[in-house]
């Protein structure tokens, strides 16, 4: 398995900085959908395209066992301008491969290439490539749009890569690995005045300092030190110009938590802190609480067989099977509310962490990945054909 995925790696490091150098943003991966479906029909593939836009499923059965096992990869992009230099750094303004969807996306194309070519399984796997994971909630709409009911399958697998984590090192755990994730949007309403007034008004901006300062109480003095949870205000909007106190301010950010009940409670605190802030200062608020991906949540089972296929590829010790969580999200966890699954870390080994402007995706993790990939296919569908 090594030696074939080897022979063609130049080809997959190569795809994968294409699509770094052409990155596209959730439901707009035209022209990357467009790459997966034709390599996938040149390798003997059956493909399936449109599904949330621009999604892509390939289908690859071998012998007679009614046996299926689905495995995704996320294609889009975030909207963060590349501060990289190199070659293949982003041609577009304003949008990069942050977070690593185009080496997902090129292990997978490598292990769809190893599985049509060996086709050492019996059974049917689902090659999943996703658009919009990165708050589009792509597998969500791929789900709504009959994704199990047209490929219908035992277990889904997902993996991504972790930048704090030894290049090639695996970590999984059973149940919660990722956080559900909300947004929150406050707009504050104020009195606005001269700037060399402030008593003639009432000031929107104070205020809504107030408010950021205060909703870090929450998790420090609301939620019990062993429960996880995050508040983080990633956007502040207000005035035109420097001599006017405008009339409001507007609050946006997230919330990251790894229980239902802190998350019902999250919710409730804000108003109350948003509440009393605000009539401390005389002023009014409108608050809104989105909700977003829910937690993922690994099954027992499929999280051994990951174990277990990782180790063969890099032996027990480079395997983690219970490694921390993450208080980031993933919209993978949409899948798992509807069959069971996996999702697993490979670690990219990088000083630079996804979401960053100077991040790129290690590609000498590519054939692990790839290898991860292959060995769980044939692991879980080496049943004899019957």
């Amino acid at each position: 398995m090594r030696d074939l995925i080897n022979s063609y790696l130049d080809e997959l490091v190569a795809i994968r900085r294409d699509m770094h150098k052409h990155p596209e943003p959730g439901f707009k991966e035209t022209r990357t959908s467009g790459i997966v479906a034709e390599k996938l029909r040149n390798w003997g593939i059956e493909v399936h395209t449109g599904m949330a836009k621009t999604g892509v499923v390939g289908t690859l059965a071998a012998g007679n066992s009614n046996q299926t096992i689905a495995l995704r990869a996320d294609m889009d992009a975030l909207p963060l301008q590349e501060r990289n230099t190199f070659d293949h750094r982003s041609i577009h303004d304003g949008i990069m491969h942050a977070c690593g969807h185009d080496g997902h996306t090129a292990m997978l194309l490598g292990a769809a290439r190893y599985l049509a070519q060996t086709r050492n399984f019996n059974g049917t796997v689902h090659l999943i490539f996703q658009p919009a994971e990165e708050g589009g909630g792509g597998g969500r709409i791929m789900i709504e749009e009959g994704l199990f009911d047209r490929f219908p399958t035992d277990a889904i697998y997902g993996m991504h890569n972790r930048s704090d984590q030894e290049a090639g090192l695996f970590g999984v755990r059973v149940g919660g690995i990722m956080a559900a994730t909300d947004n929150f949007e406050i707009v504050v309403t104020g009195i606005g005045t001269h700037a060399a007034m402030p008593h003639k008004g009432i000031d929107p901006i104070v205020t809504a300092s107030g408010i950021v300062s205060a909703l870090q109480s929450i998790v420090s003095r609301n939620v019990p030190p062993l429960q996880s949870a995050v508040i983080s205000t990633t956007q502040f909007n207000s005035g035109t110009t420097w001599n006017i106190i405008p009339d409001t301010a507007t609050l946006r950010g997230c919330v990251r938590t790894r229980r239902p009940d802190v998350r019902d409670h999250i919710r409730l605190a804000m108003e109350r802190v948003i509440s009393g802030v605000c009539a401390a200062h005389g002023a009014s608020y409108d608050f809104s609480f989105i909700p977003g991906y829910p937690l993922t949540v690994n099954t027992e089972r499929e999280t051994r067989a990951a174990v277990s296929a990782a180790a063969k590829v890099v032996g027990e010790r480079q395997v983690d099977p219970d490694t921390p969580p993450l208080m980031a999200s993933e919209d993978f966890s949409y899948y798992l509310k509807k069959v069971p699954g996996s999702y697993i870390f490979l670690g990219n080994g990088k000083q630079s962490v996804t979401h960053r402007a100077d991040y790129d995706f290690n590609d000498e993790i590519i054939p692990a990945g790839v290898q991860y990939w292959a060995t769980l296919v044939e692991q879980e569908l080496s049943g004899k054909c019957r």
